[in-house]
């Protein structure tokens, strides 16, 4: 976009769905989501731990009492849920939780904060929302993904895990069905889940390019409600991709 014209409809829309690409082919990376999901994850996880060197046993403060509220949420969820012994599971869901969820959040943020900023100090693009690209929702699927496989492997040992691929749901003699049942359901995990997360988000986030386009007036009139609703979906997506990563484990943890 240049000073001297305003840049077209299709040219600002454009503008704010292009990733800061660094690299050329197949080892190129979208710059912008690495930065702003590690720094991110630094904020985040940097602000717990600083409020779990302070807790308290008596009377918690605001602080602590918003973080133990959302503790006790996953702790609830994994208990109900996931029916092994792995001391993993807990943390890994609170991970994935607080961090998704606080990706998911930079959506709320005005629409033109962060390319301007940037581009004041020569950076011409910087997408703002991590989980708007594909890239970082399979990287965190098929991390899901490799967890399960291990957990197959290492629970069931291998020639359990092997026999329950071969065997299930149709018996020994329909082996080559159940290989291929197994293949299918065991691929539709980590796409779901990366597709999910990846297609809610870049849907609101084009909503709010979209209504960034309007008079000032209608901006305010839409982006307000929009904003309150993308906020349920924000936390929504957050404790999906938790719930299901929860269940996943536990199916990996159980021999049919």
């Amino acid at each position: 976009m240049t000073e001297s014209a305003a840049p077209s409809s299709s040219e600002y829309i454009h503008h704010h769905l292009t990733n800061l690409v660094g690299g050329t082919g197949f080892w190129s990376i979208d710059v912008d989501t690495l930065v702003t999901s590690a720094l991110l994850g630094l904020i985040v996880f940097g602000f717990m731990a600083s409020v779990a060197r302070k807790v308290t046993s008596g009377v918690p403060g605001r602080t602590q009492a918003a973080v133990e509220m959302v503790l006790e949420m996953v702790q609830s969820q994994v208990r109900d849920t996931f029916h092994g012994e792995s001391g993993i599971v807990g943390p890994l869901a609170l991970t994935i939780f607080v961090w998704v969820f606080s990706l998911n959040a930079l959506d709320l943020l005005p629409v033109d904060l962060v390319p301007l900023l940037m581009g004041s100090v020569g950076i011409a693009h910087w997408k703002v929302v991590p989980t708007t690209d594909p890239n970082l929702t399979f990287a965190m699927s098929l991390t899901v993904f490799f967890l399960i496989l291990y957990y197959n492997v290492k629970v069931k040992k291998f020639s359990g895990f092997m026999h329950e691929v071969l065997t299930v749901p149709f018996g020994a003699k329909m082996a080559p069905f159940n290989l291929l049942f197994r293949l299918i359901e065991d691929l539709a995990k980590p796409v779901s889940l990366a597709l999910r997360l990846f297609g809610n988000m870049y849907a609101g986030e084009m909503v709010f390019i979209l209504i960034a386009l309007l008079p000032a007036y209608l901006q305010w009139l839409l982006g307000a409600p929009w904003a309150i609703f993308h906020l349920l979906i924000i936390t929504l997506q957050a404790f999906i991709f938790m719930i299901l990563t929860i269940i996943y484990l536990s199916m990996a943890h159980e021999s049919h």
